[in-house]
């Protein structure tokens, strides 16, 4: 079974709603292992609320702060600190898709990036690419560094409007493979991620 690891070229990029959509199609377990802010309405309940099939399994996060900060600013907010030999996949026989705290070099304490726990966890990234002013050297830099750190990516998936001249651009410097898109042109439901993922399904499949 997979471990993939759902991480973005920032924050506000729809990690989570990517997540969704990528744990629908695979019928997989979700993970979030660290949580900074949010708890009134967290990204595994709202992942668990936009899921239609019965299988998927939702582990709980292994730290939870209640300040919308980097983790490790959350961490020392909150009196305490991340121990990252902690960070320990749950238990399961079913594909496990992890999900992140912002980019790739957030750090979770004074020596240990996100990067890091990717290369802990041994998973596999999903790269989430969104459209903005500045997004195509953001996911240049994230493709390389991940590149250059030997770590497995799956595909970009592009969330939010299309923007073929960027995503032709992105796919061309980054050489990797296009998983789908996430286009919010309408409600977020289970509809909604449930169309997504089988959009997505047959691709992701084939690059796990």
């Amino acid at each position: 079974m997979k471990k993939l690891f759902i991480t973005g070229i920032g924050t506000d990029i729809g990690k989570t709603i990517v997540s969704a959509v990528v744990v629908e199609a695979l019928q997989a377990d979700y993970w979030k292992p660290i949580q900074s802010g949010g708890l009134d309405y967290s990204d595994t309940e709202r992942v668990r609320n936009l899921i239609s099939n019965s299988k998927s399994q939702f582990h709980p996060e292994q730290y939870l702060f209640k300040f919308p900060v980097s983790p490790h600013l959350a961490a020392a907010m909150s009196e305490t600190s991340i121990v990252t030999e902690t960070l320990i996949p749950p238990a399961t026989k079913n594909h496990l898709v992890i999900e992140g705290a912002g980019g790739l070099m957030v750090p979770l304490n004074g020596n240990f990036l996100m990067l890091d726990l990717i290369k802990q966890l041994d998973a596999t990234v999903i790269l989430v690419s969104k459209h903005y002013l500045g997004s195509i050297n953001h996911t240049l830099l994230t493709a390389a560094v991940l590149q250059s750190n030997n770590i497995p990516v799956a595909g970009i998936i592009f969330n939010g409007n299309e923007h073929l001249d960027s995503e032709t651009a992105i796919l061309n410097y980054t050489q990797l493979p296009l998983l789908g898109k996430v286009a919010f042109t309408e409600v977020i439901d289970k509809s909604f991620v449930k169309r997504h993922a089988d959009k997505i399904k047959s691709n992701l499949l084939k690059r796990i």
